[in-house]
């Protein structure tokens, strides 16, 4: 797919993954709508980036964990730009707890906002992706999501999910030329893993990650925009984790 002239909407797109996605898409020629909770002066600081790069690009206020928001967020990119060429949706955040430590309205919004948000946004896009000759969503997983994850059982729960979900919709938009794929990280150096102790993140260099570095967002960017523009990937999950999923020990 040549992205010169498409419209992308990304969610979660104004820090760490989710802005690498959207500069980097923006580079290669697309229009942007950025969808946060929060549209302060990171948010404001990527739309100005994206304007540099002489790409258009506008904000939009909105909850991923609310059905209406979802929908909104799509209904305004496609007024915006006449189309909706590509789907991502990265808002996310942490979620931590046991089966006993997490409780149901904490379960609920983390399936909302990982795995429930992706049905609706994908409900909402799909009269438009329909109108274009070829269209691509890409879903977010994690690599907590490959694996069984202790203490953070809604979130890897919810990760989990993400690459049947991805399998099933690559089955059924095939036909329509609508691509569905997903991106795998494993630790990024983002605010996510801020909270990690010094001792954790040594831990995972030294012992658990074999490339024995954490990954950028500007790498995961690369794996999105492979995802997107190469029109014979469908149904596949993109796992970037120096090889941490990889390792029986």
């Amino acid at each position: 797919m040549n992205l010169e002239g498409k419209a992308v909407l990304v969610t979660g797109g104004t820090m760490g993954i989710g802005a690498a996605i959207a500069l980097d898409l923006a580079a290669r020629g697309a229009n942007l709508a950025i969808v946060a909770r929060n549209l302060g002066a990171p948010a404001h600081a990527v739309l100005e980036r994206i304007e540099a790069l002489g790409q258009r690009c506008f904000l939009i206020a909105g909850d991923m964990t609310r059905p209406d928001d979802c929908e909104s967020a799509v209904d305004q990119t496609a007024a915006e730009y006449g189309r909706l060429d590509v789907l991502v949706h990265n808002a996310g955040g942490p979620s931590v707890g046991t089966i006993e430590e997490v409780t149901p309205e904490q379960w609920r919004l983390t399936m909302d906002l990982h795995l429930n948000a992706n049905y609706y946004l994908v409900r909402a896009a799909l009269p438009h992706l329909r109108r274009q000759t070829e269209a691509a969503i890409v879903t977010v997983s994690s690599s907590a999501g490959l694996r069984g994850v202790a203490g953070a059982i809604a979130y890897a729960t919810a990760k989990g999910a993400l690459p049947q979900l991805t399998r099933c919709l690559a089955r059924e938009l095939a036909d329509y030329n609508i691509r569905v794929n997903c991106v795998a990280p494993g630790v990024i150096r983002t605010r996510f893993h801020d909270t990690m102790s010094e001792e954790r993140r040594q831990l995972n260099l030294e012992h658990r990650i074999p490339l024995h570095r954490e990954g950028t967002p500007e790498q995961v960017a690369e794996a999105v925009a492979l995802l997107v523009t190469n029109d014979y990937i469908t149904g596949e999950t993109l796992v970037l984790d120096g090889g941490l999923t990889s390792r029986i020990a």
